[in-house]
């Protein structure tokens, strides 16, 4: 699993990519919202952890771009900015959730592993289907295999 953390502060960037990798994720971290578009164009991941307050483009207006260049990675904005109005631009420009800063570590790997549960649960092969690889059947609703030989 692949996040994209766009954070200028070393230590919650630090802080957020330790705890992310001990969770098993492998983490691209970006300090500008520029750096996080590039980085956009050229991979795919599973979530992306995103401050409002960056030096150049705000994180808003990352989400913004990326909602505009067909990106459907579930963004997670992290930030010190609480007020609503902040969180309902966000929402609304293509963000999927918003925590506040401070944040407890639990609570974002938990948000985490739920935003990308959610976004891939719709590319799973129904269980009721049988796939036909070459000469192999693999019936999904039982987890089997069947080869030619048997």
């Amino acid at each position: 699993m692949r996040v994209l953390l766009v954070e200028d502060d070393n230590l919650i960037g630090t802080m957020v990519r330790l705890n992310l990798e001990q969770d098993g994720y492998s983490v691209d971290w970006q300090r500008s919202g520029e750096a996080a578009l590039q980085t956009l164009r050229g991979g795919r991941f599973d979530c992306m952890l995103l401050d409002i307050g960056l030096p150049g483009m705000s994180g808003i207006d990352v989400a913004k771009q990326a909602r505009k260049l067909g990106v459907g990675t579930p963004i997670l904005m992290l930030t010190a900015r609480d007020e609503t109005d902040s969180k309902v631009q966000a929402l609304d420009y293509g963000a999927d959730d918003y925590l506040c800063k401070p944040f407890e570590m639990k609570e974002l790997l938990a948000r985490v592993r739920a935003h990308i549960r959610r976004s891939q649960g719709s590319l799973e092969v129904p269980t009721d289907q049988e796939l036909k690889i070459g000469l192999a059947t693999v019936n999904m609703e039982r987890r089997a295999l069947t080869t030619v030989d048997g």
